[in-house]
C-alpha cells in the first residue's frame, strides 16, 4: 500500500480532552491523525439533561478545521453507564434519554457518529433486551433529525452484556424502524472481539471470516473499528485493552485489518493507554504514546 493509499485510512485516538474538546482535536492534529474520538459530556454519569453551549460547537468546529479533519470523521462515545438493555423501570428511561442527549450533542457538533455499549440483560432475558436497545435507538433517532448515525459496539462478552455476536449485533439493527435504519449501525472492537473469542489473530483468512460473519448477520460493514490490543487472552471476557502489539493479538493482526476493505473510509480508533492522561489545560502537545501508536499504525497500513 503506498503513502496515499495508507492515507485513505482513516487512523485516530480517543484523545485526550483535558481543556475541553477542542484541544482533544488539537492534540489529535499533533499526532497527526485523520480521525478522532471524544466524550461530550462526564462519561460516567448519564448525561441525560446535559446539552452543549454554541461556544464550545464553535471552538470545536474551529478546532477541526484547522485540524483538517472532517467532522464526518469524529466519533462520540457515549456514557459507560448507559444500559439500554436493562429491564429495570427506573434506569431504562434514563439510559434512553441519555442516549437520545448524546445524541442531540454529537449533532449539534456536526460529527460522523455516534457509539455506545448496549448494556446488559440483567434479567437473562435476551430477546427483550435485544427489544429495549433497539427502543433506546428509536427513540433518538426519531427525536433528533440530522445526519449523526447512531452505531451499536460489540462488547467483549462479560457477564450478562449483550451485543457480543453476529446474531445479537444484527437483532438490534433489525428492529430499528426502516425509515431510521440508515442512521443505524455497528461498530467493532478488535479487543472486544478477541476477549469474547473471535480468533482474529490466528490468520488474515480467520479474521477476513469473523467479518464476513458480522457484515452477513447485520447487512452491512462496520461503521467503526476500535483498534486495541488485548490484555487478556483469547476469550477471557476481559474488556483490558493494550497498547498495539503489547497485547495478547500482537502487532499482525492490525495490518490485516487495515488491509482489509472494509477498514477503508470508516474511522479506526485507538482506545489504548496513554502516557500522560494528565496534561494540563492549555497543552496542546500529543500524547507520546498516542503518537507512537499512530506512527506503528501508518507503517501497518503502508
Amino acid at each position: 500500500m503506498t503513502p496515499a493509499a495508507a492515507g485513505r485510512r482513516l487512523l485516530g485516538a480517543h484523545t485526550i480532552e483535558n481543556g475541553g474538546i477542542h484541544m482533544a482535536v488539537r492534540r489529535a492534529a499533533g499526532a497527526g491523525m485523520s480521525a478522532l474520538q471524544v466524550f461530550t459530556a462526564i462519561p460516567k454519569f448519564y448525561g441525560d439533561k446535559t446539552s452543549i453551549k454554541p461556544e464550545r460547537v464553535e471552538r470545536f468546529r474551529a478546532a477541526l478545521a484547522e485540524a483538517g479533519i472532517l467532522p464526518g470523521h469524529v466519533v462520540a462515545h457515549a456514557a459507560y453507564v448507559l444500559n439500554t438493555a436493562t429491564p429495570d423501570p427506573a434506569k431504562w428511561p434514563r439510559a434512553r434519554d441519555g442516549l437520545t442527549k448524546e445524541l442531540e450533542r454529537s449533532t449539534a457538533l456536526g460529527i460522523g457518529a455516534v457509539c455506545f455499549h448496549p448494556g446488559a440483560a440483567t434479567d437473562d432475558d435476551r430477546d427483550a433486551a435485544l427489544d429495549r436497545i433497539a427502543a433506546a435507538m428509536t427513540h433518538a433517532l426519531e427525536r433528533v433529525e440530522g445526519a449523526t448515525r447512531l452505531l451499536v459496539e460489540n462488547t467483549a462478552g462479560a457477564g450478562r452484556t449483550m451485543g457480543r455476536t453476529p446474531a445479537e449485533v444484527a437483532g438490534i439493527l433489525e428492529r430499528i424502524p426502516v425509515p431510521l435504519r440508515a442512521r443505524a449501525g455497528y461498530g467493532l472492537d478488535t479487543c472486544h472481539l478477541f476477549a469474547s473469542g473471535f480468533p482474529i489473530h490466528e490468520s488474515a483468512a480467520a479474521q477476513a471470516a469473523v467479518l464476513d460473519d458480522f457484515e452477513r448477520a447485520a447487512g452491512e460493514r462496520p461503521g467503526f473499528f476500535h483498534l486495541n490490543d488485548s490484555e487478556g487472552a483469547l476469550g477471557s471476557n476481559r474488556d483490558r485493552h493494550a497498547l498495539i502489539g503489547k497485547g495478547q493479538i500482537g502487532e499482525e493482526p492490525f495490518r490485516w485489518l487495515l488491509h482489509d476493505p472494509r477498514s477503508a473510509g470508516v474511522p479506526c480508533i485507538l482506545e489504548t493507554p496513554q502516557e500522560n492522561p494528565a496534561i494540563a489545560d492549555d497543552d496542546a502537545s500529543a500524547d507520546p504514546w498516542d503518537a507512537a501508536m499512530m506512527g506503528l499504525l501508518r507503517d501497518l497500513a503502508g
